[in-house]
């Protein structure tokens, strides 16, 4: 059984979690999929009723807990001409402050009510206490990482966007998204090491084909230049189902964990998707594992204990598949 295994057979003791991470002084870092509150999970956070409670025990076991915000979370604004516009409640904002510490805003349905309500999400984030990451009100705090310490590690994290529209991105005085440039990126990762101190970089990319459960080479060129140019693992979503895992350079490259809390799906690939933690120490990205997370066609994830899903060692090098019992 891999170490990644026993450790989130823990998940539901939580007092096993804490002492294992606290006697090596690892740091484990979770990352959730698309999060949408504008619908459904939105009504039940009106009646008083947590969306996300199913995951619980699995977000408080680890030091650091961020996640995809797939809508705007705002009052004001005019929806875009798209396809598809979210929006949701500030009364979210409790139940995503509950479970997690920082916030992904680079992707494009942040902007979908324009940047009056982007830039009311920010201060409203700033209130509530939830750190975020790739947006800001310019274009250079959109581009700056957020840097987060635990037991000594600082963990930089940058979040960039690859699909349209690109309106949505941050100008030099108005409010948006991080886009990804590749130098941009190249000079990002630098800095959070140079500049912010940071001893772990993990950049958060939307990125890719909606359905595709490969990564295209576009993405595949990308992870390279990130991982040449410092960073420690590549976290991905957007294409609203898992894509495959791949190493490169010994640094980990998840390019899509798929959707979390969605009620948008129109297929089974789409109402299933993963829950990633990284174990992270002073050599980058120790192991991490997966939990599978099931998604009603009310977009409510549940945890899946029984689903195998994948987990890889530094000590092993491939990636393999772990159970949740």
């Amino acid at each position: 059984m891999r170490a990644g295994l026993h450790r989130w057979g823990c998940v539901l003791l939580l007092a096993c979690s804490a002492l294992a991470y606290a006697a090596d002084g690892t740091v484990s870092l979770l990352f959730a999929g698309d999060i949408v509150l504008d619908d459904t999970a939105g009504d039940m956070i009106a009646r008083g009723e947590d969306p996300l409670a199913g995951f619980s025990a699995v977000f408080a076991s680890a030091d650091i807990r961020i996640a995809n915000l797939e809508c705007v979370v705002a009052t004001s604004g005019s929806a875009a001409e798209k396809n598809f516009t979210f929006r949701a409640h500030p009364r979210t904002l409790p139940v995503l402050k509950r479970h997690f510490d920082a916030l992904a805003l680079a992707n494009n349905h942040s902007g979908d009510f324009g940047r009056e309500a982007f830039a009311e999400m920010l201060g409203l984030l700033k209130q509530a206490g939830i750190a975020q990451f790739g947006g800001g009100n310019n274009l250079s705090e959109a581009h700056t990482p957020l840097v987060i310490e635990r037991k000594g590690l600082r963990i930089a994290l940058l979040g960039y966007n690859e699909f349209m529209p690109r309106s949505f991105e941050a100008d030099f005085d108005a409010p948006g998204v991080a886009w990804s440039e590749d130098e941009q990126v190249q000079d990002d990762i630098r800095k959070a090491r140079t500049v912010h101190r940071a001893d772990i970089v993990i950049p958060v990319m939307h990125w890719g084909w909606e359905n595709e459960r490969t990564a295209d080479e576009r993405q595949r060129q990308l992870a390279r230049v990130m991982v040449d140019a410092g960073a420690d693992a590549v976290i991905g979503g957007h294409p609203h189902v898992t894509q495959d895992i791949e190493h490169y350079r010994g640094k980990p490259i998840i390019y899509s964990v798929g959707n979390f809390v969605m009620k948008e799906t129109d297929n089974d690939n789409q109402r299933r998707g993963w829950v990633l933690r990284l174990t992270l120490d002073k050599h980058g990205v120790r192991d991490f594992d997966t939990r599978v997370a099931q998604i009603s066609f009310d977009g409510v994830p549940t945890l899946d204990l029984a689903a195998a899903s994948p987990c890889w060692n530094r000590g092993d090098g491939g990636v393999g598949l772990c159970r949740g019992e």
